[in-house]
């Protein structure tokens, strides 16, 4: 129960501190630099060495691949009805295809399935960098008229990312070095991703204008919030896969719509109001949609 309170508190704080304006505008970007630069890389070097490897782990690195894949084609498939011009196809792809694996994902995921559930989290969520650092970042770039697009950068981007570079790491130096004697330290500065990410959440969260738009907001958070997770589902269960990695994967493919492809939707001037629009509602209506789905994956 007190995770929940956490989490509630830590989201209400940050909308609050946004809608009195109690920080400067953008706050949150100094918020993320310390998640991205100092509680994810702790939270990877304090759980993936104690990880105990196995075939079925394949899962949550797969799982991210294919939630994005069907984004591509559910979108493609209603382009065939609903006019949509490049811009607006490529937010839908985007804001439909990854989820917030991290930001919320690692404190709900650690409230409903502790800290075991915690360390198949963190797989999910390295495997949806991967794909939205490569494939989202491809989608963005062909549907902008905006640069040229060039491999170099994004492989410079992916090798850059510190949470990356930890996750490297914490498969390298456990082969050399002895990090135990470190866990005290990670412990602590992992145990604040989850009020910074979620005040981050909060400091984000805008529900302007949203009428106009409910119709493309509906069929994006229709397809993340319910059919991406239901197909990891159905999978799962007709290969008769229940273990812990299972549920989980299923859990994080429910999660609502990342951070990072709202960014990069606004970086290259993809319909910045509807990529915002999407995450905002997103982010309040997976908050409860995931229980619901904590309660399905227990028919696994």
């Amino acid at each position: 129960m007190n995770n929940f309170i956490l989490i509630a508190i830590a989201i209400l704080a940050g909308f609050a501190a946004r809608k009195f304006k109690k920080l400067p505008e953008n706050s949150y970007v100094a918020v993320n630099f310390w998640v991205i630069y100092i509680a994810l890389p702790a939270i990877a070097l304090k759980y993936i060495p104690q990880i105990e490897w196995s075939k079925e782990l394949v899962i949550p690195f797969v799982m991210p691949l294919v939630v994005f894949g069907l984004s591509f084609i559910f979108i493609e498939i209603i382009s065939r009805f609903i006019q949509l011009n490049q811009a607006t196809k490529a937010v839908l792809i985007l804001l439909s295809g990854f989820g917030n694996t991290s930001f919320l994902g690692f404190p709900l995921t650690e409230a409903y399935y502790g800290k075991d559930g915690l360390e198949i989290a963190i797989l999910c969520d390295q495997s949806c960098f991967l794909i939205v650092s490569t494939l989202g970042v491809i989608t963005a770039v062909k549907a902008s008229a905006k640069g040229k697009f060039q491999i170099s950068s994004i492989v410079k981007k992916v090798f850059s990312f510190p949470p990356f570079l930890a996750f490297i790491a914490a498969f390298v130096l456990p082969q050399f070095l002895d990090l135990s004697p470190l866990d005290p330290l990670l412990e602590a500065l992992g145990a604040t991703l989850v009020p910074m990410a979620l005040f981050s959440v909060g400091l984000q969260l805008q529900l302007k204008e949203w009428k106009s738009d409910v119709n493309l907001l509906s069929l994006s958070l229709i397809y993340k919030l319910v059919l991406a997770p239901l197909v990891i589902f159905s999978v799962l269960y007709v290969l008769n896969i229940n273990s812990l990695t299972g549920k989980v994967a299923v859990f994080e493919a429910s999660m609502s719509p990342m951070v990072t492809p709202a960014i990069i939707a606004t970086q290259y001037g993809l319909n910045p109001k509807l990529a915002n629009l999407i995450l905002s509602v997103g982010i309040i209506i997976g908050f409860f949609s995931t229980y619901i789905w904590s309660e399905i994956i227990q028919l696994l």
